[in-house]
C-alpha cells in the first residue's frame, strides 16, 4: 500500500524549531508499520538532520508522539518516519494508522537528537522491531567502506520493515534473525570481539536493551555503547536519589520572569505547566525528550534516560518531567 500527495520543491530555507508540514506519502513497510513522509506544502527546504534524531509529531487529536527519523539526511525536502501500531499503546499509533493522512497539515517539533551516531573505526548495530528505524538512516550515511554490521531481530520476517532496503546497503552485514525462525539475537556473540575501536548502537525493547546492556558490562566495557528506548526501563530506574529524599526546590523561569516553589511531591514539569500551560512534555518519565530545558544557573539531580555522562556533568540542559535539583534554586531557560 502506499499513497501519494505530488509537491513542487522550491529553493527556499524553512528556519526554527516548529513547522507545519504536510503528509505526501504513506507507505505499508511490514506488518502493522507504516512509513509517513512530510514536507512542506510550498516545496521549501526543511531544517537539516542527523541520523539518530526524531520528530515530534502533534496529531489531529492533538496528542504529541516520537518517532525517529528513518528517511535520507541528505534529502533537503521531506521527513520520513515509520510508526509501529501498538495494539496496547495510548492511542498515538492507531491514530497515525487509522486516520487518511495525506494531504493533512500536520504540527512537526524538531528535529531533536539525543541518539547522535559518533564517528567510530567500527560499528555494531543491534536493532529489535521499529527499533530499526533510526538505524536504518546511520547505515545509510556511513561510507560504502566503513566498518559496520547490523542485527535485526523481529517476531516474524514479516513483522521485519525495510529489509529489502538494508540488505541491498550492507549485503551481507546485515543479519536478519525473525525470532519464529532463528531464536532470539545472540547478545554476547555480536559482542564478543567489540573493542575500544567500536560504536555499539541499540535500539529496540527494553528486553533487548537489558541483554545488550549486560553483554557490554560483562564483554565489551571498553566498547561505547548508545541505547535509545521505547519507555522508561523500570520506575525510578533514572532516579539517583532514594525514594522520599525529594526536598522542595525554588525554580526561576528567567523569560518569563516567574519563581515557583515546587513541593516534594510534585515534578518541576507540573509546576512550570501550571504557569506556562504550552510546556511541551509527552512521556513523563524521562525518555522521550520532549520537555528538554536548558538550565541557566543550579545544579539539576539528572534522572532521564537520555542524557550521557558528559552531559549530566556539564548541566546545561534538563528533563523536568523526572529530574529536581541539587542546589537549592533552578534558573531556566523558560
Amino acid at each position: 500500500m502506499t499513497t501519494v500527495l505530488d509537491s513542487h520543491h522550491a529553493d527556499v530555507a524553512i528556519h526554527g524549531g516548529s513547522l507545519e508540514l504536510v503528509v505526501t506519502r504513506v507507505s505499508l513497510e511490514a506488518d502493522d508499520v507504516i512509513s509517513v513522509t512530510l514536507a512542506d506544502a510550498a516545496g521549501r527546504k526543511l531544517p537539516d538532520w542527523r541520523p539518530g534524531a526524531h520528530l515530534e509529531l502533534v496529531l489531529p487529536s492533538g496528542l504529541l508522539r516520537q518517532y525517529s527519523l528513518c528517511g535520507d539526511s541528505r534529502d533537503t525536502f521531506s521527513y520520513t518516519v515509520a510508526v509501529l501500531r501498538e495494539a496496547g499503546g495510548r492511542g498515538g499509533s492507531r491514530e497515525l494508522h487509522d486516520t487518511g493522512l495525506v494531504g493533512k497539515r500536520l504540527r512537526v517539533n524538531g528535529p531533536r537528537n539525543h541518539f547522535e551516531l559518533v564517528p567510530s573505526r567500527r560499528h555494531v548495530f543491534i536493532a529489535g522491531g521499529i527499533g530499526v528505524t533510526p538505524i536504518l538512516a546511520m547505515v545509510r550515511s556511513l561510507a560504502d567502506d566503513a566498518s559496520w554490521s547490523l542485527h535485526y531481530g523481529g517476531r516474524t520476517a514479516s513483522s521485519m520493515a525495510f529489509v529489502t532496503e538494508l540488505s541491498a546497503i550492507g549485503g551481507p552485514r546485515v543479519s536478519l534473525v525473525p525470532q519464529d525462525e532463528r531464536g532470539l539475537l545472540d547478545v554476547d556473540a555480536i559482542l564478543a570481539d567489540a573493542d575500544e575501536s567500536t560504536a555499539v548502537y541499540c535500539c529496540g525493547p527494553a528486553p533487548l536493551l537489558a541483554a545488550v546492556t549486560d553483554a557490554h558490562a560483562r564483554l565489551a566495557p571498553d566498547a561505547s555503547l548508545h541505547i535509545e528506548r521505547f519507555a522508561a526501563s523500570s520506575p525510578g530506574s533514572g532516579t539517583p536519589a532514594a525514594a522520599g529524599d525529594d526536598k522542595p526546590v525554588e525554580v526561576l523561569l528567567r523569560r518569563s520572569g516567574l519563581t515557583l516553589n515546587v513541593a516534594p511531591d510534585r515534578s518541576i514539569l507540573d509546576a512550570i505547566r501550571d504557569v506556562v500551560p504550552g510546556m511541551p512534555y509527552s512521556c513523563t518519565e524521562g525518555y522521550c525528550g520532549s520537555c528538554e530545558v536548558a538550565v541557566l544557573e543550579g545544579t539539576p539531580d539528572h534522572r532521564d534516560e537520555i542524557l550521557t555522562p558528559q552531559e549530566r556533568e556539564r548541566g546545561t540542559t534538563m528533563f523536568p518531567c523526572v529530574s529536581r535539583a541539587l542546589s537549592e534554586q533552578l534558573v531556566l531557560d523558560i
